[in-house]
């Protein structure tokens, strides 16, 4: 019975520490910064967990299943799917800080456009839980370390349906460290209100965002 105690504790740890990994936290912050509350922001991070949880539990029944030929085959090449998907969530958020355009003016008879780079904030947050979940979908099937772990501990410790317990309470660890991580990335964002760290952050997110995935696709990280 401890061990069974002791297996799904560890279950509920390795959630919150896997929602720290740094490609979850590149990629979530690429949406927070579109958020105007920090009511909103634990809804897109919970929209992640969500989606997260739905394909964690599928791979890691998928490993109950067919074990060493799942882990082999399959699992190596959703890492790389994670990658293609930060870069293109990193070259939204450098697509939507800068924008060119020309203004047109007019001296006499003479006609000329200045091109001129804008530095904009994008607001449209409509479809920010949508994204979020979908991107959780994917980061769902590539959470390797974590759930190997709890994988193995699994087959000295409990059947099928234990280990479908165990995910229930690794996906609300996830939930939880990742509802943090919305409250303490987006509340400074909205409180100051400033233009200017918010230029930054976006900045900042989009080029991780895409260098980090590229490592990725390189399988370097």
């Amino acid at each position: 019975m401890l061990s069974l105690i002791s297996f799904m504790a560890l279950a509920l740890v390795l959630g919150f520490k896997h929602s720290y990994d740094s490609d979850h936290l590149i990629a979530v912050s690429n949406i927070l910064r579109k958020v105007d509350s920090v009511k909103s922001s634990i809804r897109v991070g919970l929209s992640w967990a969500l989606g997260h949880m739905l394909t964690a539990t599928i791979v890691t029944i998928a490993l109950f299943i067919f074990k060493e030929s799942f882990l082999d085959n399959v699992l190596p090449h959703f890492e790389k799917i994670v990658g293609a998907m930060l870069i293109m969530l990193g070259a939204s958020s450098l697509r939507s800080f800068f924008s060119i355009h020309s203004h047109v003016h007019s001296h006499g008879d003479t006609v000329h456009s200045h091109p001129h780079l804008h530095i904009k904030k994008h607001k449209d947050k409509s479809h920010s839980h949508i994204h979020m979940f979908g991107i959780g979908i994917v980061h769902g099937i590539a959470s390797n370390d974590e759930l190997l772990i709890l994988f193995t501990a699994s087959l000295a410790v409990t059947s099928l349906g234990g280990l479908i317990m165990a995910l229930g309470l690794f996906s609300l660890g996830v939930a939880l460290g990742m509802a943090f991580f919305t409250i303490v990335f987006s509340y400074p964002l909205i409180k100051l209100h400033s233009e200017k760290i918010y230029k930054l952050v976006s900045f900042g997110t989009g080029s991780l965002g895409m260098v980090y995935g590229a490592l990725m696709l390189l399988a370097i990280v």
